[in-house]
């Protein structure tokens, strides 16, 4: 990779890595749905104004706009809805190590639907990050109970996983046929948001919003860095780089997630948890030091 390209790797990781606490901020009064909703038609919104001020060509066609809706609804919108109700049953830690499965998600998907060729060492170093996210939080998953309620967040993790994955895939697709990055994002995110909208409002959730600091600065912070930066910069590097190797970003996401904790949730350092950071590396330099094979 390119040192251009390392710094659009490091921008997401290390935002995505701190909205793992964001998010807990906005769990509780407000309903999960409602909360994604407001951060990607917020983002989105804010996204085509900067379009517009920028002169960003914002003309598109309607095929161009189908796959922007089906990038919205799979990345902006089913994805985050799905995690932020696991979170109501699991630790962010645990979702995080469930999540990290993506990896394998993306290196088939892009195998199936984008020609990509599976390389043996992208797949071992998937092992090698997904092992060492396990053993980051080896002893959150010691409080999992796999009740009913335990098998519904594995569930709704899966099913997120699945919808993210395939937003990664209609990104890179969307980037082949010259769709700009940015402004597909702003109409993506703003598609998705207001469809979590409708959504809401078909199933008579209350549209309600937290007065409190905690939520709005971190409803702030989710949608200026945690949607319109991250996302401009990682799904540019996935066009550059192809989704099976950017996704390593969600390996080292949870070790900036842990380094937080550590500041602000008194998070106790464990052998297996530095080997977790030590295999999350190795996979991680792995996967990223081969060139990818054009597809």
């Amino acid at each position: 990779m390119t040192f251009r390209q390392y710094i659009l790797f490091v921008i997401p990781t290390l935002i995505w890595g701190s909205t793992w606490y964001a998010i807990k901020f906005q769990l509780g009064q407000v309903d999960p749905l409602v909360s994604v909703a407001y951060r990607f038609a917020l983002a989105g919104l804010l996204l085509l104004g900067f379009c517009k001020i920028a002169g960003k060509p914002l003309k598109f066609t309607g095929k161009e706009h189908f796959l922007m809706v089906a990038l919205g609804l799979s990345l902006f919108g089913f994805n985050y809805w799905l995690v932020y109700e696991a979170e109501t049953i699991f630790t962010s830690g645990v979702v995080a190590v469930i999540f990290s499965l993506i990896i394998f998600f993306n290196i088939f998907f892009n195998a199936i639907f984008l020609n990509g060729t599976i390389k043996k060492e992208v797949i071992g170093a998937a092992f090698l990050g997904v092992g060492g996210t396990a053993l980051l939080f080896r002893n959150e998953f010691t409080t999992i109970e796999f009740g009913k309620e335990g098998i519904t967040g594995l569930i709704l993790c899966l099913i997120g996983i699945t919808f993210a994955s395939l937003g990664n895939i209609l990104s890179a697709y969307k980037q082949k046929k010259k769709i700009p990055v940015i402004q597909a994002n702003a109409f993506a995110m703003t598609y998705g948001g207001f469809f979590m909208l409708g959504t809401v409002l078909v199933l008579g959730k209350p549209l309600t919003f937290d007065y409190t600091w905690q939520y709005s600065l971190s409803l702030a912070y989710l949608v200026i860095f945690g949607s319109i930066i991250a996302f401009s910069t990682y799904l540019k590097l996935l066009g550059e780089i192809g989704p099976d190797r950017s996704v390593y970003i969600a390996l080292l996401t949870p070790v900036i997630a842990m380094i937080i904790s550590t500041f602000f949730e008194d998070y106790q350092w464990k052998p297996s948890a530095i080997l977790g950071i030590i295999l999350l590396f190795a996979g991680n330099f792995l996967a990223l030091k081969f060139k990818r094979q054009k597809i």
